[in-house]
C-alpha cells in the first residue's frame, strides 16, 4: 500500500516535469530575431495609422468640418477629451516604439538572446498600457485590427521568452 502511493507520486511527478519540458520550447535567436521584426513592424503600421488619422482630422478641421455624424458641433470639452485620448494613444505608441527599439539594440550584439528578457518585459509593460488606452478610447475597427495583429505578436515574442503574455 505504502509502496504504491510512493510509486503513484514518482509517476506524477516525472509526468508533471514532461510536460514542464514540452511547454518550453527551444527557439534559435534568428527564431526570435524574427519575432522581434514583427513587433517592431506592428508597431510601426499602428503608429503610420494613428499619425495619419491625426493628420486627416487636421484637415478636417481646416477645411471648416467641425460638425459630428448627426450634424452637431462638437463642444469644448469633447474636443478636450479627444486630444487627451489622442495624446494618450501616441505616447502609449511612443513609449511602445522606444522599448521595441531598446530591445533591437540589445538583442543584435548578444550571443545569448535570453539576456534581453529585461528589455521584452519592458517592451510587454509599455504594450499592457496600449491595451488599457485602448479599452477605454473609441479608435474604430481599423485601429482595433491593428492591435490585435501587434498584440499577437507581442504574446509570440513574451512566450519565447517564457513571460505572460499580454490578455485580450
Amino acid at each position: 500500500m505504502m509502496r504504491t502511493k510512493f510509486l503513484r507520486r514518482v509517476i506524477l511527478v516525472c509526468v508533471g516535469f514532461t510536460g514542464l519540458a514540452l511547454t518550453q520550447a527551444v527557439f534559435t535567436k534568428a527564431q526570435v530575431g524574427g519575432r522581434i521584426r514583427k513587433v517592431e513592424d506592428g508597431v510601426d503600421q499602428f503608429r503610420r495609422w494613428a499619425e495619419s488619422r491625426a493628420d486627416q482630422g487636421q484637415a478636417a478641421k481646416n477645411s471648416g468640418a467641425t460638425t459630428g455624424r448627426r450634424g452637431r458641433t462638437a463642444t469644448e470639452s469633447q474636443k478636450a477629451q479627444a486630444r487627451n485620448t489622442k495624446d494618450d494613444l501616441e505616447d502609449a505608441l511612443s513609449d511602445l516604439n522606444r522599448s521595441t527599439n531598446r530591445l533591437r539594440r540589445k538583442f543584435d550584439p548578444t550571443d545569448k538572446w535570453m539576456e534581453t528578457r529585461p528589455q521584452v518585459d519592458r517592451v510587454l509593460d509599455d504594450a499592457r498600457r496600449i491595451n488599457q488606452v485602448m479599452v477605454r478610447g473609441h479608435y474604430g475597427s481599423q485601429a482595433e485590427r491593428y492591435w490585435s495583429v501587434l498584440r499577437a505578436s507581442i504574446n509570440d515574442l513574451a512566450r519565447c521568452y517564457g513571460l505572460t503574455p499580454l490578455g485580450a
